[in-house]
């Protein structure tokens, strides 16, 4: 199971003194939109003014408190990055080199522009030279390596059921389109997302050398693959089913399975050891693929491989290729009127490709000791509410109680960095080639995830960077981890009240602490396999429960005739509201019976619910919207708000609300899970 998310300096090395934080004002009344009742639309109540004040700028999607942090975030990488790629006494192999070079690579536009299709002629060549089925299976593993291949998606990670050892996955993938549904649907909004998905990609045929016709031709006989593929795929909510997507199989099973994909070649091309077994994620796509692969055209599978190479690569291909990426993918289906700056997209993946070396000298600048053991703090209060509210639950045994608090105490905490950086040795990194850094680094990756197996488990390995605006809870490690860059104001505020620092990071916290018992974390036990811990009777008062939330939010509506999809959603939704109401529980303990005075007019409770909702403030798109609804296990940020709040009576007391208005459901109708 993927981990669940919200939406580093080494061991003795002497860390520099962390630059001073800018006074930020815990609660900005400015933000607020006083002509909206509180209980009316909290959302809007607290974050109407903000709305009005930040229109979502012409280069993203949606814009927000993330977007903000992230901004922030970015300009301590920016000037990270410049230092360390201007200063000349960089020790070749070291990490500010590599993490300099790379960055230099990607903003020498001059360069890129030159080189034109230099750096991608190896790639395209090893298509060309396909003769058979077995050489295009071959290349399209080499390309995989790279970051480059398609077809289907291939990872070590934690056996769900064993997750003291390291497993092969095998999933569906080898879609250009962000989702299986959007080759599926029929409404208009999906017709035109295809067609205008087809002239894309006969705009990128152009621009590798084919004529318009041909070119047409090309993107054709694409869509039509991918639509084969998609038809195969499993849909999103089918694939919250952890045991759906547990199929283990001997690679003798395998091979039968797929005949026509010789997989012992494949694993060893790949770098794979002799392994007993591998953990098929949706055996039916597999099926699909195996027919394909002798059904189709050889020439339409070289083809659909040039387009999945130059639309993984096309963000280090020259302008012509970053342009027309950037207009289907980020306008015609986010919305986004123009580019980001160069240098906030070449940081973007100086992050994903360097991140623990480039997160090492983050943290240096930005991320002082003493914030992290005032979280610890903040955890161990929230987790030990957590525990309450479980020994309370009037609906769950004590057989199951028992369990249930067995996992809540081995919860492990990761915050801020790694303690142990990532070693980049090996990877060689030169101002020479942007592309050529880039598909380096992903073979690096690739070999890195491939070598863990036969191997134990890493125990303090990171799924985030440090600079990373989220957190996340892992189900296989039964542990919630909260990256540096999502530390900082508005989440956390490490001058601000107690009611401020519980309404946003302790939410998240909590939030992420009830991942462990939604939906999809309550079926890992403790030790983070996959297992029935329940009792058949609690099992099913969950789902009772679990349903009322599905149903609550399957009614929002942020778009004509768009609704949430309750089931997609419900781990996240589920994650909110517990993880909040735990919070408040924590908060309230934290107040040991005092009653600290009003600011700006407010009690600290309801302090702490604003709090909250300006966490979630966010202005997004049309096309983001419906991009999200059909492809995010997140609601929409307004519903994050008023769904959660409109179940708890703590709100309702907090800003006087009363029977009839829109912030309260009746009685009958409240969700309540922990």
């Amino acid at each position: 199971m993927a981990a669940a998310c919200l939406l580093t300096a080494h061991p003795g090395e002497a860390q520099k003194k962390p630059a001073p934080a800018k006074p930020v004002k815990a609660i900005d009344v400015t933000n607020l939109d006083t002509s909206v009742p509180p209980c009316e639309n909290f959302f809007l109540y607290a974050n109407g003014g903000w709305i009005k004040k930040n229109p979502i700028p012409a280069s993203e999607s949606r814009w927000g408190s993330f977007n903000e942090l992230a901004d922030q975030n970015n300009a301590t990488l920016r000037s990270i990055l410049e230092e360390v790629g201007a200063s000349r006494e960089k020790v070749k192999g070291s990490n500010a080199q590599k993490v300099g070079d790379f960055y230099a690579s990607g903003m020498d536009s001059l360069g890129i522009e030159k080189a034109g299709l230099t750096y991608l002629k190896p790639e395209l060549e090893s298509i060309d030279q396909i003769r058979d089925v077995k050489s295009m299976l071959e290349t399209n593993a080499r390309n995989l390596k790279k970051g480059t291949g398609t077809m289907f998606n291939l990872y070590v990670g934690q056996d769900d059921k064993k997750s003291d050892e390291y497993a092969l996955n095998l999933n569906q993938g080898g879609l250009g389109l962000p989702d299986r549904d959007y080759y599926l649907k029929d409404d208009a909004r999906s017709l035109n997302i295809r067609q205008e998905y087809v002239k894309h990609m006969q705009n990128v045929f152009v621009l590798l050398g084919q004529d318009a016709i041909v070119s047409q031709q090309s993107a054709d006989k694409v869509m039509a693959m991918e639509t084969r593929l998609a038809k195969a795929s499993m849909t999103r909510v089918q694939m919250r089913d952890p045991y759906a997507t547990y199929n283990k199989k001997t690679v003798t099973e395998l091979s039968q399975l797929t005949p026509n994909i010789t997989w012992t070649a494949l694993f060893s091309q790949l770098g794979v050891p002799s392994i007993p077994a591998v953990i098929v994620g949706q055996p039916d796509f597999f099926k699909e693929l195996n027919a394909m692969l002798t059904e189709v055209e050889l020439n339409d599978w070289k083809t659909y491989l040039r387009w999945h190479l130059v639309r993984r690569s096309a963000f280090a291909l020259p302008h012509a290729f970053v342009k027309e990426n950037f207009n289907f993918y980020s306008g015609t289906l986010g919305g986004a009127k123009q580019m980001q700056d160069r240098w906030k997209r070449v940081a973007r993946v100086t992050d994903a490709s360097l991140g623990e070396a480039l997160g090492q000298l983050y943290v240096e600048k930005v991320f002082p000791p003493e914030a992290k053991q005032r979280l610890l703090n903040m955890i161990k209060n929230i987790q030990a509410a957590f525990g309450e509210h479980i020994q309370k639950v009037d609906w769950m045994s004590e057989t199951t109680k028992k369990q249930a608090l067995k996992k809540l105490d081995s919860f492990v905490s990761k915050i801020g960095y790694p303690d142990k950086w990532r070693d980049y040795q090996g990877l060689e990194v030169s101002p020479e080639s942007y592309l050529k850094n880039v598909l380096r680094a992903n073979e690096f990756d690739f070999a890195y995830n491939i070598n863990k197996l036969g191997r134990p488990i890493d125990r303090g390995e990171w799924g985030m960077t440090p600079p990373t605006v989220n957190a996340y809870y892992n189900p296989s490690m039964n542990e919630i981890v909260f990256p540096a860059g999502i530390l900082r104001p508005p989440f956390f505020n490490a001058n601000a009240d107690d009611a401020v620092n519980y309404g946003s990071i302790g939410a998240v916290i909590g939030h992420e602490l009830t991942h462990g018992f939604d939906d999809q974390g309550r079926q890992y036990d403790a030790q983070g396999n996959l297992n029935d811990w329940w009792t058949p009777e609690d099992g099913d008062k969950f789902k009772q429960r679990a349903e009322v939330v599905e149903k609550q939010f399957s009614a929002y509506q942020p778009l004509d005739s768009v609704f949430v999809n309750g089931k997609l959603t419900l781990g996240e939704n589920l994650a909110d509201l517990g993880g909040l109401s735990i919070a408040y529980t924590a908060f309230q303990k934290s107040l040991a019976g005092k009653r600290p005075a009003k600011i700006d007019g407010f009690t600290p409770e309801q302090r702490f619910f604003l709090a909250y909702a300006q966490v979630w403030r966010t202005s997004a798109r049309d096309e983001f919207l419906r991009r999200q609804v059909l492809t995010d296990p997140h609601s929409p940020a307004e519903f994050r708000v008023n769904g959660p709040l409109s179940n708890m009576p703590e709100f309702f007391k907090a800003f006087g609300c009363k029977e009839g208005d829109k912030m309260v459901r009746p009685a009958k109708d409240r969700a309540k899970v922990w």
